[in-house]
């Protein structure tokens, strides 16, 4: 009788606490919702991690612009990027990984209702830095690919298979977001943004102006050769309103020591314990002409006592040639977006094209300057280099290109955006080459799955490119030259 009068208990009580079991269906570790702060930080890392990569199946632009080839397998070097399908991590980590989070974020900052005038301020501010890192992300899709989508991009419900915009239309939107954001958070720079989350400046409002307008001026530049007026007026403005001119508002995001929070380049080569990367040939003959003292911080030397670089585009064996130096081996190493040294040498490109933002012989020499400076140069050595290394107005394109080009170690992307824009320095053409390339990409070719997926528009894109061919060598809309 006992047995059965608990039994009875029992069931009794399981029915009762059981009557409503749709709390079953909760996930109390997986949450439905989040905090728009955790998605910056994610998405803020995520892009970050997507431009300093230097996996083969990321990012290889450091290939791109020659100051890096590869060992055993050359590749990429080669300018295969389909095989392992590049154009397509690249694509949906920026659209997928970033600018989703992005969007969500705002999303979520949209539905607060702030308290106090600070707190509007704060709230403010956030959703302008959200919007000055989306603008960034965009500019560097059309920077790789030329037309991607835009207007209803981001939109699954409405657009799945979304219209692919015009590159230069994309531009100009995103250079006059840039300035909405610039002024907002300038009037607003006190009150703060994201603090801790941000991971980049730490939600100074200040710091992120300067990016905003740096952005700016990247973008007016770049558009120089397609529509001068306007791409001098914009440099003008933004240079202006205050953009990057010190180390210490360098675009840093500093990593930790552990992964997966180190810097990729730990990843790629420290802890995969393979020897795929040394410096390249036509970055290290450079600089020895040059007798660059850079050379010591961004190669180790060779058993020989030289800085011998590796034949770009060719199969080299690792113990024949220097390394790369193992300052970019520490996990805590920072990846960067926009430093002193690039702002700079935009300027003095700026200057030599018109753009009342200064002298150009100034701003070419702080731009070198600021390199030695972040690099950990003597400053004695850094003088000498620039007495040996004076600007030359008659000729400005080639001193810029092949400094910039230098200074950028390490930028790869931003190193062969330069090279496209000035069309130097002279870049070398493998021997060897995917599908008989003769001369260095220009861009990335459309990602196959987006020509699989959203064939239509994809294939009204490529019909605008020159000779309507997704190819690697049809220039992106402002590289005229």
């Amino acid at each position: 009788m006992k047995k059965i009068a608990l039994l009875t208990a029992f069931i009794g009580l399981f029915v009762s606490c059981s009557s409503d079991i749709t709390d079953l269906n909760e996930e109390a570790k997986r949450p439905a919702t989040t905090k728009a702060e955790y998605l910056f930080t994610n998405a803020q890392k995520t892009l970050v991690d997507q431009m300093v990569n230097t996996s083969v199946n990321r990012n290889v632009f450091r290939l791109f612009s020659q100051h890096w080839t590869e060992t055993t397998y050359p590749d990429e070097s080669q300018y295969d990027i389909t095989t392992r399908t590049i154009p397509d991590f690249h694509f949906a980590t920026l659209y997928r990984d970033v600018l989703a989070d992005f969007k969500e974020a705002k999303r979520l900052l949209d539905l607060e209702t702030p308290a106090t005038a600070e707190e509007t301020a704060i709230l403010a501010n956030k959703k302008a830095v959200l919007d000055i890192l989306s603008a960034y992300s965009y500019s560097v899709l059309v920077d790789t690919f030329g037309d991607v989508p835009y207007t209803e991009a981001l939109d699954i419900q409405n657009h799945p298979l979304p219209a692919y915009d015009d590159a230069q239309t994309i531009y100009k939107d995103l250079i006059s977001r840039l300035t909405a954001d610039a002024s907002s958070l300038t009037a607003n720079s006190a009150a703060g943004s994201f603090a801790n989350a941000d991971l980049i400046y730490g939600g100074n409002s200040a710091k992120w102006a300067k990016f905003a307008n740096s952005l700016r001026l990247r973008m007016a530049v770049n558009m120089s050769d397609v529509d001068a007026a306007y791409a001098k007026a914009e440099a003008e403005k933004a240079t202006t309103a205050g953009v990057i001119t010190s180390n210490a508002d360098n675009t840093n995001l500093i990593y930790l020591p552990l992964q997966p929070n180190a810097n990729p380049l730990y990843a790629d080569l420290v802890v995969s314990g393979r020897n795929d990367f040394i410096p390249a040939n036509t970055l290290v003959n450079k600089m020895n002409a040059l007798n660059d003292p850079r050379r010591a911080k961004y190669f180790e030397l060779y058993s020989d006592g030289t800085y011998k670089g590796g034949i770009y585009g060719a199969s080299n064996a690792f113990g024949s040639f220097s390394h790369i130096t193992a300052t970019l081996n520490e996990p805590t190493f920072p990846g960067t977006l926009m430093d002193a040294t690039e702002v700079e040498f935009l300027l003095a490109e700026a200057a030599a094209k018109g753009a009342a933002v200064g002298a150009a012989a100034t701003h070419y020499n702080n731009a070198i300057a600021a390199s030695m400076e972040n690099w950990g140069v003597a400053s004695a050595d850094a003088t000498a280099y620039l007495a040996a290394n004076p600007y030359n107005a008659a000729n400005y394109k080639q001193v810029i290109g092949e400094q910039a080009w230098i200074a950028l170690y390490n930028r790869g992307f931003e190193a062969w955006t330069s090279y496209r824009r000035l069309d130097f320095p002279v870049l070398n053409v493998p021997a060897v080459t995917y599908n008989g390339l003769t001369e260095v990409p220009k861009r990335y070719s459309y990602p196959a799955r987006e020509q699989t997926l959203n064939g239509t528009n994809v294939s009204a894109a490529i019909a605008k490119l020159p000779g309507g061919k997704n190819t690697l060598t049809a220039k992106i809309f402002w590289d005229k030259f």
